[in-house]
Order: C-alpha cells, then structure tokens, then sequence
C-alpha cells in the first residue's frame, strides 16, 4: 500500500495511493487517524481494515493524483537518520574505505522539501549535489533491537534525496554543515509499506535522473549495511520511534565524483527513483529567486 500525505483545505489529510487516485484514510474507515504518524502507530489492523474499504470505496471518494499536492509523508519526523559512504562502489569512487561501522550523521526537519517543491541552491556555494536514497519508516517503537527482529520495527519505506553543499560538506570532518541547509532534502513521494516490497527492500534498483540523463543506476544490495542492520545498531544508540526515518546512503554515480564534476544548477530537475516505491521529482532553485 502506498500511503501520502497531502494538502487538504483545513490543512492536511493522510491518503491511499490506488491507481491515479487519492483516498482520505478518514473517510475510508471512519475514526482513522489523520495525520502519518497516527496512522503509523495504528499499524497492521489499520492497514487491513483499509485494503477491505478500498474494495468497496465509492468513486466520489476518490480524487485525481495529478492534481493533488503533496507534501512530506511525515512533516515532522522525529528524527532524520542518515548513512554515509553505505554503498560500497560509492565509498570507493570517492577515494574512500568500505566501513566496518556506519558512518552515521543526522538532519534537521529544516532541511525537508516536498515532493516536486523546489531544492534551493544556497546563496554561498555552487557545489549542489544528488544523492538518491532508500528511507526506512520506522513503525514500532524500538531499543537494542536485534537484527533477526528488526523488519518487525520497519512500517515501510520512503525515498530521501540527501542534496549536499559538498564544499560545506568538506569544511571539517563532521558533514553536518553540508547536509542541512534548509530546502535541500526532498522526501516522497509516498510511503510504500513494507508488505509491498522484498524483505529489507533488498534487491530493489535505485537511480537519479538530472534532467532526464542516469545519473545514478544500481541496486540496493550493493548496501554495505542492509535494512535489518542499520535498524539494529542505531538501536544501540537510541530509541527508535514510529515515523523516525533513516536514509540508507547513495550509490555510485554523485556529482561531485565526475570527471568533470556535475553540480546542479538554477533550472535543473532531478529524480530519485527506487523500484516498487516511486519517483521524487524537484525543480532546482537559487536562493531568493521563485519557483
């Protein structure tokens, strides 16, 4: 199932993907939460209670996809969790050693954008990088989880595209400067749940297009730590919590790694794309020009 967060006259409502159409989770099975971290803790009993109303779901329950604006599947994660160097040909084409421990940073929710809202190019740098990222959802509440009992913790997945300032990003050995400034990580756009993808998401391909050319092509068991154990050692740090997200690191094929390098610019649209989930397009923009 496929679930999204849009907006909705008095704010913003949690959806069914089916087909081209959006169903409101509220008006499907009344007393629903509405809002994704809700709907999250509710579970499997939810997601049941929802596949037998969609069944029987009327047409005027149904709204048009395209013209439907969506916005983050969670708007406020609890927290954003992000993997470094995960794919072993991407630590490599950037001079790197595979790790042995995952190299761990975390984002700040003002760095999110919205599906196909605008990446912003920030004043002080041209150097704007792509990465395509799988993002686990955590769904259940979780600490020292062990690794054959994490996919029990994972409600589904999402797709996070970890735009980095890459000069920022080098300025120090810590990265966080590079990854958080605000408007440079796009989320969406849906979150397919964990039933409708391999255990893990394991074997999935993953790929950025910037304006329509392959950018980045491979497959998500190239990661160096997979799903069950990425959950089980950030486990070991902290509580996980339902609607936590954890991106999984990028494959080969960044901006910064080129011969010459490719960053984006004003004008530009770039996808990130992951099999069985979907496509997150944004636009790019220079900070203080519109959209």
């Amino acid at each position: 199932m496929h679930l999204v967060t849009y907006r909705t006259p008095g704010g913003s409502s949690v959806g069914v993907v089916e087909g081209a159409s959006v169903l409101r989770v509220a008006d499907l099975v009344p007393g629903a939460p509405d809002d994704m971290i809700g709907v999250i803790e509710a579970g499997e009993p939810l997601l049941a209670t929802l596949r037998a109303a969609l069944a029987s779901a009327p047409a005027g329950a149904r709204q048009p996809l395209a013209s439907t604006e969506l916005l983050c599947p969670i708007p406020q994660p609890g927290k954003i969790i992000c993997l470094g160097l995960n794919y072993a040909l991407h630590a490599k084409e950037g001079g790197n050693a595979v790790p042995d421990y995952p190299a761990f940073f975390i984002r700040a929710n003002s760095s999110l954008v919205a599906p196909g809202a605008p990446v912003v190019r920030p004043r002080v740098s041209d150097k704007l990088d792509y990465e395509c990222e799988l993002t686990i959802v955590i769904g259940k509440r979780g600490r020292d989880i062990p690794e054959d009992q994490a996919l029990t913790h994972v409600y589904g997945y999402t797709l996070l595209n970890d735009v980095s300032v890459r000069d920022y990003q080098r300025k120090t050995t810590q990265w966080s400067a590079g990854k958080n400034f605000d408007g440079t990580a796009p989320v969406g756009p849906v979150i397919a749940t964990a039933d409708d993808l391999p255990p893990g998401a394991d074997g999935l391909g993953i790929r950025t297009r910037l304006n329509g050319q392959v950018m980045q092509d491979s497959d998500t068991s190239d990661m160096v730590f997979k799903v069950a154990r990425t959950v089980a050692l950030m486990s070991e740090i902290m509580t996980l919590n339902p609607g936590d997200i954890i991106a999984t690191g990028t494959p080969s094929g960044v901006g910064y790694a080129r011969k010459p390098p490719v960053f984006m610019k004003q004008g530009d649209v770039v996808e990130v794309e992951v099999d069985g989930i979907g496509i997150l397009r944004n636009p790019v923009i220079d900070a203080g020009a519109s959209a």
